[in-house]
């Protein structure tokens, strides 16, 4: 497949349906017809730079092998250079390693919060937002008409909170999905997993072939718990949460993981490896299937980027899924400290910073380096065939639905995550797993 130029004009109309479909029950369709070019997209408002010294620091996941890690240095340079007095410390930890939440939340709780701080949308963030910890950026927006029109207004409309309040500004949206790599399944003869049958045929196939058939790890199995639960429940089973009652397709897609584990889907390791290392395994080859989202491809080696695509995970057999519902939005952006707002000496820096690092330039060069959907009407040039596949995927699905992580508390989730590999040896029940889950969120409700 050739490689070709992307324009989003298109996907900012494509991401508008997506927040239709999340808010709507996911049974809208996104399109993808416009093909005229983007409009050109004003810089942001100038804000004069302070001409003290002054230090900021950032705090983000744009480290280890994240692949707009390079992009993302890149910018903090070059905004350094262009504004010799303010110095920026670049605290950064990989989002494949839990103690990033960790310390995110310490620092938010005990004063020692970054004054930018790249971080999710939604549960993961409610402590600190209803807290007061971060400014809203409504009003910040509505002041500077260059920089808030520089944003798809889709993407701002999805990191809008209950409260009608918006506190990250958005940069790149995702979608995760089924990776496979087309030569494994073209060597054993096997037809791409677009049904559940077929994904077990090649589960059993790759499993007697000393071949990893899914390659996820049980202790940080988040993508592992949305698909299966999404392909179970469907939308709108897997949006309700588990706080008023557990929907039985939760218990029937998490059977599920046990099922294809019985049949020798994961890696042998499984209950010892984490999100790396199972990301390895698919890049080197050695595995033939991965769920994973959109920003993992980069990292990932030349040959295995070339023979992959990706497919919605196929629904399970006597659920509500529809195998072409997807796991995708904008589930991150850009908080701005109260802390540093209210500084004199900071605030007007940090508000430069921040403009900086959302303006359409700078999401142009995360999204080029990360295949994200852009929050930005910009143009991304040169994407791989599976990156053009993963953009066609959610253009086709029939929902496009937030993860599980994002609409219940970290607690519960983490009580799911350690009920995975117990299920799968069959040591728990999903059902007791679930219960488990269920007491922790009404706790944590309370």
């Amino acid at each position: 497949m050739k490689k070709s130029s992307v324009v989003l004009v298109s996907l900012a109309l494509l991401m508008t349906t997506i927040i239709s479909a999340c808010g709507g029950g996911g049974n809208n369709k996104p399109t993808n017809a416009p093909t005229e070019k983007p409009a050109e997209t004003q810089a942001p408002a100038a804000t004069e730079a302070p001409k003290d010294p002054v230090s900021l620091r950032v705090f983000s996941t744009f480290g280890g092998t994240d692949a707009a890690k390079a992009a993302f240095e890149g910018l903090l340079a070059d905004f350094q250079a262009a504004n010799t007095n303010i110095k920026i410390e670049n605290d950064v930890m990989s989002a494949n390693d839990d103690g990033f939440r960790t310390k995110v939340n310490t620092d938010m709780t005990s004063g020692n919060e970054p004054d930018i701080l790249f971080y999710f949308v939604g549960a993961d963030a409610e402590g600190f937002t209803k807290a007061g910890k971060v400014v809203p950026l409504n009003e910040l927006l509505d002041a500077d008409p260059a920089w808030k029109g520089g944003f798809s207004p889709a993407a701002l409309e999805s990191v809008r909170q209950p409260d009608g309040n918006i506190y990250a500004a958005p940069l790149t949206g995702f979608y995760e999905g089924l990776f496979a790599n087309k030569a494994l399944f073209e060597k054993y003869n096997l037809e791409l997993p677009t049904d559940f049958d077929k994904f077990k045929t090649a589960v059993e196939t790759f499993s007697k072939n000393g071949i990893i058939p899914l390659s996820g790890p049980f202790d940080q199995s988040h993508y592992l718990i949305e698909h299966f639960v999404l392909a179970a429940a469907g939308p709108e089973g897997q949006k309700k949460g588990i706080l008023d009652g557990v929907d039985p397709n939760w218990e029937k897609g998490l059977a599920a993981l046990k099922e294809v584990g019985d049949l020798g889907a994961f890696p042998k390791d499984a209950a010892t490896i984490d999100l790396s290392m199972a990301g390895n395994y698919y890049s080197e080859g050695l595995a033939a299937m991965i769920i994973e989202g959109s920003w993992a491809v980069g990292g990932w080696a030349q040959a295995t980027k070339d023979s992959s695509t990706v497919l919605p995970f196929p629904a399970i057999p006597g659920g509500a899924g529809s195998g072409k519902d997807v796991v995708g939005g904008f589930g991150s952006g850009y908080y701005l400290s109260k802390k540093t707002y209210d500084d004199a000496a900071k605030k007007d820096a940090a508000v430069l910073f921040l403009k900086y690092l959302t303006s359409p330039e700078a999401i142009q060069k995360i999204a080029q380096a990360n295949g994200g959907t852009p929050a930005a009407n910009v143009q991304i040039d040169g994407l791989l065939p599976v990156q053009q596949e993963g953009f066609a995927m959610v253009a086709n699905a029939a929902s496009i639905t937030t993860p599980i992580d994002s609409k219940v508390a970290p607690e519960t989730f983490t009580t799911i995550r350690a009920g995975i590999g117990p299920i799968v040896k069959g040591s728990k029940t999903p059902a007791a797993v679930l219960k488990e889950a269920q007491d922790i969120e009404i706790a944590t409700k309370k």
